[in-house]
């Protein structure tokens, strides 16, 4: 491993080897054990921070209801799943949803948690969203799904290409905004998408400039539409679970908007889609 050197006493350095036996003494030192313990306990305390956060994040943007031990069944489920579903019940559902695709299907695929967006939004929680989304190594992947409830409803913000060059003729990076409800102008969320991509290229260290990272276009498909104000979570979910299937390997700006379009699916396959998700425990 090499050799490490701390002031001694007389020579006035001490060489110590670290792959020699006592190089564990200055490892184990009480001195390197409690500034160990120091730097665990913030990065719990960190965490706990974040926890709540988020936490308080989901009760602001989207109460839950009161819990029971309750199953719902037959029609009862069915209704259930009609109305707006909190972030609680979406992320049950989309990891059930993620769970059953292949390994294959899952391979070109990440994903952010549904309230990271809405608590990057604020300023006390921005560091460990950036942190946390850093873990996610977005730019390996060809597709990042973004779910985003915000101002009480759903959209899907999927980044493509992150990896790729911005230079790059054939697969440059984009950004996809697939909102059932286009008529409250999904592109009144521009300027914070914008900023919170920026942001995630520099805490990922990427050495594209400010000016290149604004120009990602961000591409709003004219997919269908919600009938009403309740279903905005269930368009989310099939929005996944419809691209995920059939998302080419490679998304291309020339074939945009591609498979996504307002014809993409119709009523008839949401609704066999909502009656598909497991009832949830209340």
């Amino acid at each position: 491993m090499g050799k490490r050197q701390r002031p001694g006493t007389s020579s006035g350095i001490i060489t110590i080897d670290l792959d020699s036996p006592a190089s564990e003494d200055f490892e184990n030192h009480p001195s390197k054990q409690y500034a160990r313990s120091r730097r665990i306990a913030k990065k719990q305390g960190e965490e706990t921070k974040c926890s709540t956060i988020v936490s308080s994040c989901s009760v602001e943007t989207f109460p839950h209801g009161h819990k029971s031990k309750k199953r719902l069944k037959g029609k009862d489920a069915i209704s259930e799943s009609k109305k707006k579903l909190d972030t609680r019940a979406f992320d049950i559902h989309f990891k059930n949803l993620w769970r059953n695709f292949s390994e294959d299907k899952r391979m070109p695929f990440t994903y952010f948690d549904s309230l990271w967006f809405a608590a990057y939004m604020t300023s006390s929680s921005k560091e460990c969203m950036l942190t946390w989304i850093k873990e996610k190594h977005i730019f390996s992947k060809p597709y990042v799904l973004v779910p985003i409830v915000y101002w009480r409803h759903w959209s899907l913000l999927i980044f493509c290409n992150l990896g790729e060059s911005l230079q790059s003729e054939s697969s440059p990076p984009c950004m996809l905004l697939l909102d059932s409800l286009q008529m409250a102008g999904p592109r009144r969320l521009e300027p914070a998408i914008r900023k919170f991509l920026f942001d995630i290229y520099k805490s990922g260290g990427r050495p594209e400039s400010r000016e290149s990272i604004l120009q990602i276009p961000l591409l709003v498909p004219k997919v269908p539409q919600q009938r009403n104000s309740e279903e905005c979570g269930n368009y989310v979910l099939y929005f996944i679970s419809l691209f995920m299937e059939q998302a080419p390997e490679n998304f291309r700006m020339k074939d945009y908007p591609s498979f996504m379009t307002d014809e993409w699916f119709n009523l008839e396959g949401l609704k066999n889609f909502c009656e598909q998700l497991k009832p949830l425990e209340k």
